[in-house]
């Protein structure tokens, strides 16, 4: 299991100056599979780091529907953006894959530290700039990809996590219905056999 100490000192860099106390700040919180860590419209100005497990985004539509947004596994920090704002709420809804454990720190806490400390200035700009990485990927792949495309490229990237997942949440991830899926994953087993 990771720790969310050896996720933030990765991202400094280095050690983190005060860490002695700031880990008594992290609040820690296991999660049963399906559990949800916070839904849409909440005040969550923290960050997330998932010390074991999988978590899922999801954005949730006013027709009552899904889609998800994004995987955290362990080893992976993350946030609503818009819930560190002042005022702000979280903009998706956070669901445990399975079993997890996640740790969280106050956002507030962080930034006062960043004021004082080029090491945690250092990590939190190294966390905005791999969210930012992963978004824009994220974009890429759904503007310029097929269906088909994503899928693999979703299976390449994740072999340990596909298998977690029902197929509704697969197809949800790369944008398709889970009827579009099934069609698929038909034709790449077809094209398999005949190879």
């Amino acid at each position: 299991m990771t720790t969310a100490r050896e996720v933030l000192w990765g991202l400094a860099g280095s050690a983190l100056a005060e860490w002695d106390t700031v880990a008594p700040l992290l609040r820690a919180r296991t999660l049963r599979k399906g559990e949800f860590l916070f839904h849409v419209g909440e005040v969550r100005p923290c960050i997330f780091i998932v010390t074991k497990g999988w978590v899922k985004m999801v954005y949730e539509t006013t027709e009552g529907g899904a889609w998800v947004k994004a995987f955290a596994g362990e080893g992976t920090c993350f946030a609503s953006l818009v819930a560190l704002a002042p005022g702000g709420v979280t903009s998706f809804s956070t669901q445990a894959v399975v079993e997890s454990r996640v740790e969280q720190l106050d956002f507030a806490q962080v930034r006062r530290l960043a004021a004082r400390h080029l090491e945690w200035q250092r990590a939190v700009s190294r966390a905005f700039e791999v969210y930012g990485l992963r978004k824009e990927k994220r974009e890429m792949e759904l503007l310029t990809l097929s269906a088909e495309e994503r899928y693999q490229r979703f299976l390449d990237e994740h072999p340990d996590l596909a298998p977690l997942l029902a197929q509704r949440d697969i197809a949800s991830y790369i944008r398709v219905t889970p009827v579009a899926l099934s069609r698929i994953r038909a034709r790449m087993r077809g094209r398999r056999r005949a190879s």
